[in-house]
């Protein structure tokens, strides 16, 4: 299994065949992939180069609260200029998200995907798993998938398992806190808000142990990077070598897009 770095663009490598089955090496332990896996993999388009060509995904925004403060990040409503992650028009209550799902599956039937990404945190909203369950209960047959900052993976990775989300995104900007400070400007967890070099490694402690259940539980991982001039460009090759390490199967380097703290 490959994660690689592969420039300043939005990258998404397909990192291996869909005739050969991958193994994940897990705390040591090597878990192979399954059909199943597979499956969940050529019909996501996030996930796969051929599925992006013959079937959709929808976002669902039912996720307003974020739980840290990433200093690229401005997350503001209804701006006609704005079309970015965090941005929003409208946030949707479950049942409204789930009427929405009905709407769109009615009319695009090559939809094989519903996630929820934000536009705040999605673990950290009660909204996102009650939409997870109404969406997952009326189409067992749709692939659920979850974006998240890795917070609150470990503590909450049972529950997406018991509601049936296959795929994982976690968006992972330093496994050295020492650089992590310099992008994050606090986390809160459980109710206590950290900060500078603590609240990097409170961050990237729990992102690697929820990336390391999630695989363990068979869910299929895609890293997100976004890549800092000046603060982490060079640092992605070490969180490459960190997720391929550990089984990780799709590394996604992102350009920042410049707000806040690091408009320089």
């Amino acid at each position: 299994i490959n994660a690689e770095y592969m420039g300043c663009t939005t990258v998404e490598k397909q990192i291996m065949s869909q005739e050969t089955y991958p193994v994940a090496n897990v705390g040591g332990t090597d878990i192979p992939y399954d059909p199943d896996q597979l499956r969940r993999i050529q019909a996501h388009p996030c996930f796969s180069e051929k599925a992006c060509h013959s079937f959709g995904r929808m976002h669902l925004a039912v996720a307003p609260k974020c739980n840290i403060q990433c200093k690229y990040c401005v997350r503001d409503f209804d701006c006609v200029n704005e079309s970015r992650p965090g941005v929003t028009s409208q946030v949707l209550k479950p049942k409204e998200a789930l009427e929405r799902v009905d709407e769109v599956l009615e009319k695009y039937h090559y939809i094989k995907v519903v996630a929820v990404a934000g536009p705040g945190e999605p673990l950290a909203n009660e909204e996102t798993f009650e939409t997870l369950r109404l969406v997952g209960e009326k189409y067992p047959n749709i692939l659920l998938c979850i974006s998240t900052n890795g917070l609150l993976l470990p503590d909450r990775i049972k529950e997406l398992d018991a509601l049936g989300v296959s795929n994982i995104t976690v968006t992972m900007n330093a496994i050295d806190p020492e650089i992590g400070q310099q992008i994050y400007e606090y986390v809160t967890y459980q109710g206590k808000r950290y900060e500078g070099l603590e609240a990097a490694t409170i961050l990237r402690d729990h992102q690697l142990k929820g990336i390391e259940e999630a695989l363990t539980l068979k869910k299929i991982v895609k890293v997100n990077t976004v890549l800092i001039p000046g603060i982490n460009d060079k640092h992605v090759f070490d969180i490459a070598r960190k997720i391929k390490s550990m089984g990780v199967y799709i590394h996604n380097v992102m350009p920042l897009i410049p707000h806040v703290l690091c408009v320089d």
